[in-house]
């Protein structure tokens, strides 16, 4: 199949759920930023993928979409070593904004405690994959009527 040009920023903006995969190997789903040209991820040490990615930080990132009512087929493709930096508020909101909303008070508590919380203290650090391949494919179809 040919792909198609897309908007990949664009792309990348939408609230997507990303998969996520590291040494092992293991895949995970995770909510992410697109920003800066990197994928930030937020993780800690009550997270497996934490010590995974401070033991191996070599990992691929999928976002895609497949909608067979549209034929709408597209698909992004990250590969890099993924970092683990402090983390920061305003990231953190930006963040969870594009997928919960901007209204704070609607959000689940557990995702209102990563604003709040003292960072050091709960652990919560980013997890930041600047891609050093990014392929992004569209293979969207017309659907018949």
């Amino acid at each position: 199949m040919t792909s198609h040009p897309f908007d990949l920023d664009a792309f990348l903006r939408r609230p997507l759920t990303a998969r996520l995969a590291t040494n092992g190997p293991t895949v995970r789903p995770v909510w992410f930023l697109w920003e800066g040209g990197a994928f930030w991820v937020l993780t800690g040490p009550w997270a497996r993928l934490f010590d995974r990615v401070r033991t191996d930080p070599e990992v691929a990132l999928v976002v895609d979409e497949c909608d067979l009512a549209t034929g709408l087929v597209r698909q992004v493709i990250a590969r890099g070593r993924a970092e683990l930096l402090p983390f920061d508020v305003e990231r953190g909101r930006r963040k969870l904004v594009r997928y919960l909303g901007a209204d704070e008070e609607r959000w689940d508590e557990r995702f209102v405690h990563y604003l709040y919380d003292d960072p050091a203290q709960r652990g919560t650090v980013w997890l930041r994959l600047k891609p050093v391949s990014l392929v992004a494919h569209d293979l969207s179809y017309a659907v018949s009527p």
